[in-house]
């Protein structure tokens, strides 16, 4: 999709307007060129009426501060000891930034507000270390976030919290951001960092549902990119407290931003704690994207082709995979119960959800429904994907005999030549 497309944008906005996302920016990142382009696309989300609260972190600007100064700092991101210097350090620096973005939404002709909802707690002797000026999230005040956002204006969050008798505690914007998601019921939580997500052992991981990340954390915390373990664990966080999407995207790509929210792709890494992704039977509706998702492949001849009139009239057939109510993979089960088989056919993921698992999912679904209608065998025919039905699904080559007689005559008169693979199916998967 192209992000200027706006017939693409719409199809979300139904789902968005008027809830509570809120942004995370590392402080490295609105001192990037590429700051101006997501405060353009903050502008964008707030013309859709939707609620953005803005969190920003400030560790890059403390250590510019501390070299500046020629002054030692004990912690620069919010998970250490927070000296009486060092908290200095960060108030001045979280000043900074909270007024550079406020600067930034102001010439985006945005109203913004620079708050101190946070009533924070000291974090207290951890092992035996007493971390001082570190404080953690006692309380949010919603009441004036809410006020905020219903004037239309974007509350802007320092990593910074107070407590009731004057003292300032320096905090880590992830979990602030991740507390304000959980307080305010967001749909979304974006941590924008310098990274382009999360990366295990230096391969960046698309989706992950909270079981594997909470897997991930508590068994190989080291297969994670050190400076991204506090989102790791912070998206964690949220998701287990409600909060239905977290993503972990890069704040150096342009449009980054829009392209994670308004596209089935997106760029990052989502951790997502509900159904983010489903198989259901198609229905009458689904023709037109069916038809117009598998047009490439059956001018690849990867596919038989199909006319919308044949997809409408075998609908009941047909079985989609969907990510957020977007089509993105198709299959169809064809029964021939009289010879006790069933075929599995148009099996198609979309190029750019490739890879993940998707078509695998699809095929043995379509096991499982070929299974319920009494089916004992399930063939498929390929030109091109046989390896996977050989390698990954369990298919051995046949040949035309495995064939119900209907089909057979079909097979011979398409010319296509495909490869016929088959598979017994047991009474279980």
């Amino acid at each position: 999709m192209k992000l200027t497309d706006l017939r693409g944008i719409l199809h979300y906005i139904p789902q968005f307007r008027d809830r509570i996302f809120i942004l995370a920016v590392d402080g490295v990142i609105v001192a990037n060129d590429n700051f101006g382009n997501i405060l353009l696309d903050i502008a964008v989300l707030r013309s859709l009426n939707i609620r953005v609260v803005l969190v920003h972190g400030a560790g890059y600007q403390i250590q510019q501060l501390a070299q500046q100064l020629g002054q030692p700092i004990s912690n620069d991101d919010g998970t250490g000891v927070t000296d009486a210097n060092t908290l200095r350090l960060a108030i001045m620096a979280a000043n900074m930034v909270t007024h550079e973005v406020i600067e930034g939404l102001s010439l985006n002709n945005l109203r913004a507000a620079h708050t101190n909802c946070i009533e924070a707690v000291p974090l207290g002797i951890l092992k035996g270390v007493d971390h001082q000026h570190t404080g953690k999230v006692h309380r949010v005040d919603v009441n004036l976030l809410r006020t905020l956002l219903d004037e239309g204006v974007v509350p802007v969050v320092p990593p910074l919290g107070f407590d009731g008798n004057g003292h300032t505690y320096r905090i880590n914007s992830d979990a602030v951001a991740a507390e304000l998601a959980r307080e305010l019921g967001a749909v979304k939580l974006m941590f924008i960092g310098p990274r382009p997500g999360l990366e295990i052992d230096g391969k960046l991981t698309g989706q992950l549902d909270v079981v594997e990340l909470d897997n991930i954390l508590k068994t190989s915390p080291n297969e994670l990119q050190p400076e991204m373990l506090s989102k790791a664990v912070y998206g964690l966080r949220a998701c287990q407290n409600g909060v239905p999407r977290v993503h972990v995207i890069s704040g150096q790509v342009d449009e980054g931003l829009l392209a994670e929210v308004f596209s089935n792709e997106g760029i990052g890494t989502l951790i997502y704690a509900n159904e983010y992704q489903a198989i259901r039977p198609a229905r009458r509706r689904d023709v037109r994207n069916i038809a117009a998702m598998i047009k490439a492949s059956v001018q690849e001849d990867q596919l038989l082709k199909r006319s919308r009139a044949d997809i409408e009239k075998h609908i009941g057939e047909y079985y989609v995979f969907e990510i957020d109510n977007n089509i993105v993979g198709v299959v169809a089960i064809h029964p021939h119960l009289d010879q006790k088989s069933a075929e599995l056919a148009c099996l198609h993921v979309n190029e750019g959800h490739e890879h993940r698992g998707i078509g695998t999912k699809l095929a043995l679904l379509a096991e499982d429904v070929a299974r319920t209608l009494g089916a004992e065998d399930i063939f498929a025919l390929s030109t091109q994907a046989f390896t996977f039905f050989q390698h990954k699904l369990g298919y051995t080559e046949g040949n035309d005999e495995d064939l119900p007689p209907s089909r057979r005559e079909k097979y011979e008169q398409s010319g296509r030549n495909s490869k016929i693979l088959v598979k017994h199916l047991s009474l279980s998967a």
